[in-house]
């Protein structure tokens, strides 16, 4: 189970034709008792934000960080649509509101799919009060929900953590456009723990910070980009639970989906891990990370398997962090092929074996100061150019 599993929440899902392929496309996780509770959304950093990224932090505002549903649709992204765009989010809400019994300020939107294409409510509208009622808990509903927000993606993905007297439960979709400062992706975090907006805000944007906003798979951060927590405090345990508690759970599940993400990461066959050590500050030594992680050329030697260190030193040097040449080391899979900024022998065997492994590691030590920084990202294999040479 994930978005069920906690005390208090139940999903819905099925098709509103927005896909022509009559697939499922909207999912609907609320409360089961329809009533609002303590909810907090972190938002795409991207200027052209879609109607229902607009809607939703709308929606958190006007009611102080308190919703009874998230409805979530899939097949259009109802982005780049004008004011059509934003009354087909409103009118979305209203319609899981008015099953619900609550305003449609009380339910937040999540939309994923083509940018630039009018989204089309007239037929969407006519099937989800339908799909509302059908709102359920356990595992088959969970299951329909995290399917239905899927676009390019493969396989499903779901996250669960358990805290002290608490649970956190998750869904998320995300194969593509996935960039720091919120690596399309949408994710929903259910909790049945005690916690206020406010305290809920906090622990959502410090966990996304250390997951989703330290991956990459192509540099581009979408329009949609959402990621909402929940929480109905119906667990056993009463009592309000703490910031590092509730952030250790939270912080669990959204590193999951992120390396759920770069797993299913369109035409990627690598995943790689980039950790930057004696940086001069924690900050640089993400800028560098990611300037490794984010590189063509360093993805495309990861796709062919060759541990091209020339690359990665060169990304190094132009991350506009202090760098010397001199004091830079770097390994693949722990094996060290770079020392005082030139190479150096190594077992060849035995880092060509880590290469063709499905996880790359690559080390770098900046050797100026303590700043350490860790960023996800994938190779660049035939199968992304594929799939995005068309709008598809």
């Amino acid at each position: 189970m994930s978005v069920t599993r906690p005390k208090g929440f139940v999903a819905a899902a099925g098709s509103a034709a927005i896909k022509g392929s009559g697939e499922s496309d909207v999912t609907i996780v609320a409360t089961d008792d329809a009533r609002p509770v303590s909810a907090a959304g972190v938002f795409t950093k991207n200027k052209a934000a879609a109607a229902p990224v607009e809607i939703s932090r709308r929606h958190l505002e006007e009611t102080g960080g308190y919703a009874a549903g998230v409805i979530l649709t899939s097949g259009n992204a109802n982005a780049a649509t004008g004011e059509s765009g934003r009354f087909a989010a409103r009118r979305l809400c209203g319609l899981v509101g008015d099953e619900l019994g609550v305003s449609k300020s009380e339910v937040l939107i999540c939309q994923t799919g083509l940018i630039g294409v009018r989204f089309p409510i007239e037929t969407a509208e006519r099937h989800v009060a339908a799909i509302t009622r059908t709102r359920a808990l356990g595992e088959e509903a969970d299951l329909a929900a995290a399917t239905a927000i899927m676009t390019t993606d493969t396989v499903v993905k779901t996250a669960s953590a358990e805290g002290d007297g608490f649970i956190v439960g998750s869904i998320a979709k995300g194969a593509a456009m996935l960039a720091p400062d919120m690596a399309t992706m949408l994710a929903l975090v259910t909790t049945d723990a005690n916690c206020s907006p406010q305290r809920s805000g906090a622990v959502l944007k410090e966990a996304v910070a250390g997951s989703f906003n330290e991956m990459t798979v192509d540099g581009c951060t979408s329009t949609n980009d959402t990621v909402i927590l929940l929480a109905s405090g119906k667990a056993e345990r009463r009592d309000e639970v703490g910031e590092d508690e509730l952030f250790d759970a939270v912080s669990a599940v959204c590193h999951s989906l992120a390396l759920q993400m770069a797993n299913d990461a369109e035409g990627a066959t690598k995943v790689l891990n980039v950790t930057v050590t004696g940086a001069s500050s924690n900050e640089e030594a993400l800028i560098a990370a990611r300037k490794v992680a984010s590189s063509l050329l360093v993805k495309c030697s990861a796709n062919g398997e060759d541990p091209y260190w020339g690359r990665v030193l060169s990304e190094l040097g132009s991350a506009g962090v202090d760098f010397k040449i001199d004091r830079v080391s770097i390994s693949y899979g722990g094996v060290a092929v770079c020392r005082g900024g030139e190479g150096v022998e190594h077992d060849r065997s035995k880092v060509g074996a880590h290469m063709a492994g499905r996880v790359i590691e690559i080390a770098c030590d900046i050797g100026i100061g303590n700043g350490e920084g860790v960023v996800v990202g994938t190779d660049l294999g035939y199968g992304y150019i594929d799939e995005n040479r068309t709008t598809s």
